[in-house]
């Protein structure tokens, strides 16, 4: 059963949906620690008191001091993956470069569009017909690891920034439980900036709501 550490700031609601998972027997995993930049984030609620870490990362000096300590605590829970699922701060490169090649982050867009906050607005403001969610391997920029997954809603007119998040919220859930079952089955992998699939490089980010993910391979027909 693979280790699971969880990076959240706020309601968890991510978290919520890999706790499901895991107890209906979906998702082959187990959730060692919940982690937050934020003393009372109500994502800590979710689990136990023994697996929650939380510190007020505003009261560090220095932002390096804060992922130092966080990298240690996480560590400490020897986690297979690391998942961002709702965290608001920027990583450090130390921190990345410490769980690179295991460490997930789910973003409310289509990479590479809109990196960073604000997104649903941004897309209202130009305009776009689609919108949506995207899982990637964690790199020292900002939302720009290599994209795993994605999951598209329209843009609809008259959208407002509330509407078309809950919209998107209500695929990110999916789309971050589909990549997570990935890596606890040892399907993907990230090499020099690509993701790989079953040991072969990914032309495109996979589309949940398209075509359902490869089926691992199986022996070559006689």
């Amino acid at each position: 059963m693979r280790r699971l550490a969880i990076l959240a700031s706020g309601r968890g609601s991510n978290l919520q949906a890999l706790l499901d998972a895991i107890a209906a027997g979906m998702l082959d995993a187990e959730i060692v620690g919940v982690f937050s930049d934020k003393l009372e984030a109500p994502a800590l609620q979710r689990v136990e008191a023994s697996k929650r870490w939380s510190r007020d990362a505003k009261a560090y000096a220095h932002r390096s001091d804060f992922d130092d300590e966080l990298a240690e605590a996480i560590a400490a829970t020897s986690p297979d993956w690391v998942v961002c699922a709702g965290y608001l701060r920027l990583l450090d490169a130390g921190f990345v470069a410490r769980f690179r090649g295991r460490l997930l982050n789910i973003h409310p867009s289509l990479l590479p569009a809109y990196r960073g906050l604000k997104t649903h607005a941004r897309a209202i403001a130009d305009g776009v017909a689609e919108h949506g969610a995207s899982v990637h391997f964690v790199s020292p920029e900002l939302d720009a690891g290599a994209v795993i997954a994605q999951a598209t809603v329209p843009v609809l007119p008259g959208d407002t920034p509330d509407a078309l998040a809950a919209r998107v919220l209500a695929v990110e859930h999916p789309l971050l439980l589909a990549v997570v079952a990935l890596a606890v089955a040892g399907r993907i992998a990230e090499c020099d900036g690509t993701v790989l699939m079953d040991g072969h490089p990914m032309l495109r980010p996979l589309r949940v709501e398209s075509a359902a993910f490869p089926a691992p391979p199986g022996p070559t027909p006689p």
